[in-house]
């Protein structure tokens, strides 16, 4: 009868903790308390739960809400640089478009994973790329004018991968090298799915490169550096460069030689020198050929 007094008075006491006194207000509010930051805990530990990994989760926590409304739909968000954030920084992020694409096939040397992006492969926190066959575009010429309104201005790096796959593709090649330079994208060029799936891996396995990782190691020695330039002639070995190299003394003199004098340098014959001195004197594009007047 006691406890049921007590539970009523306390029941019907005004909650007010600035007047509360006596164990019973004391613990009614050390019970609200507790509710209270059990309910908080519970929820932190619920939000923390929607990321699955930690900090890094919740940083591209807009980048996800964003992309995964349904394109064209009122309630996309419009594009900006953090949807473009990639989820895993050592993958390749690929668009759900491509599922079928046989080019996933070839992508071995880098992890690749799914994800909600607008084009059709991430390869890094600023570039992208997306993939297009001649064939396809023959079938679909908008196709790609659409994708580029969707992708904007958004990324440093934008990469046009297109795949020749079909016999006669020059004036298609043209026409897509033309819609690369408006759209300030880098096209390249593969011939078939194997070379294109290089093409990506490359790219994501050299993204924190320095540029010199990528350049011609050029030696500094002038034989050395000549000799490279001579043996890039068909038929000049070596031997042959190092004789050129010890009897005229400079590219310059080489370059300047007659048949002539090319034919006294022992061990290069009429072929050679003949080659060599057309490397240095005949134009590198062949001049047109004129077509016969109408009589």
């Amino acid at each position: 009868v006691d406890r049921m007094d007590i539970a009523g008075s306390s029941a019907n006491a005004a909650p007010s903790t600035s007047s509360s006194t006596g164990p019973t207000n004391a613990a009614g509010t050390d019970a609200s308390t507790e509710a209270s930051s059990v309910a908080t805990s519970f929820g932190e530990a619920a939000g923390s739960s929607m990321s699955p990994s930690g900090s890094a989760a919740v940083a591209d926590a807009s980048t996800s809400t964003s992309t995964r409304q349904t394109p064209g739909s009122s309630s996309t968000v419009a594009p900006t640089t953090k949807m473009a954030a990639v989820p895993s920084q050592h993958s390749i992020v690929v668009n759900p478009v491509q599922t079928k694409n046989p080019v996933l096939r070839q992508i071995t040397a880098v992890p690749w994973e799914f994800g909600d992006i607008i084009p059709d492969f991430i390869l890094g926190k600023t570039a992208c790329a997306l993939f297009l066959s001649v064939r396809y575009h023959l079938l679909h010429p908008q196709y790609i004018h659409e994708r580029l309104k969707r992708l904007g201005k958004l990324f440093e790096l934008r990469v046009l991968l297109v795949l020749a796959d079909t016999t006669d593709c020059q004036k298609v090649l043209n026409e897509l090298a033309m819609i690369s330079i408006r759209a300030d994208l880098t096209m390249m060029v593969s011939s078939s799915y194997e070379e294109a799936g290089h093409y990506l891996e490359t790219y994501k396995a050299y993204e924190n490169k320095p540029p010199d990782s990528i350049m011609e190691r050029v030696d500094s020695n002038f034989n050395a550096r000549a000799v490279e330039c001579l043996t890039s002639v068909k038929g000049i070995n070596k031997t042959d460069a190092a004789t050129l190299i010890n009897t005229f003394k400079t590219m310059y003199r080489i370059m300047s030689a007659s048949k002539e004098e090319l034919l006294r340098c022992p061990g290069l014959g009429p072929v050679k020198a003949q080659r060599l001195y057309d490397v240095f004197h005949k134009p590198f594009k062949n001049p047109k050929s004129q077509e016969p007047s109408a009589s």
